[in-house]
């Protein structure tokens, strides 16, 4: 995947795909198989560890979806964007920030996330 704007898109795709089958499809195109996944509320490696959270997080959230939250700015191998989640064309509930490492295959090697706006109790 050569265009990062194409590719964060893609990794958003991800976390909004409900069917196990078809996220496990996206996730294999935009990640590396031991890519690394950071916030602050989970640390994990590879596809399969990332498939679970965000099955965990789509629980927790069910019937938001993730969106781009402004212009993706990037260098070398190197992205960053901001992200909401929220209703379909609403008010985001949450609000974060992600920088993502490309790895030479072209797919993303690192995910190095931030949340700026959760709501109390998460």
């Amino acid at each position: 995947m050569s265009d990062v704007n194409e590719l964060v898109q893609r990794y958003l795709a991800a976390w909004n795909e409900t069917d196990a089958a078809a996220r496990q499809a996206v996730l294999a195109e935009v990640f590396g198989e031991d890519a690394v996944y950071t916030d602050p509320l989970i640390s994990v490696r590879g596809r399969d560890g990332l498939d679970a959270a965000i099955a965990g997080v789509q629980a927790q959230f069910g019937g938001l979806v993730f969106s781009l939250g402004g212009a993706v700015d990037a260098h070398h191998d190197v992205a960053r964007f901001t992200w909401h989640l929220g209703p379909a064309g609403g008010e985001p509930i949450v609000i974060g920030f992600d920088v993502v490492v490309i790895g030479d295959d072209g797919r993303i090697s690192q995910v190095l996330g931030f949340l700026d706006r959760v709501p109390a109790g998460v």
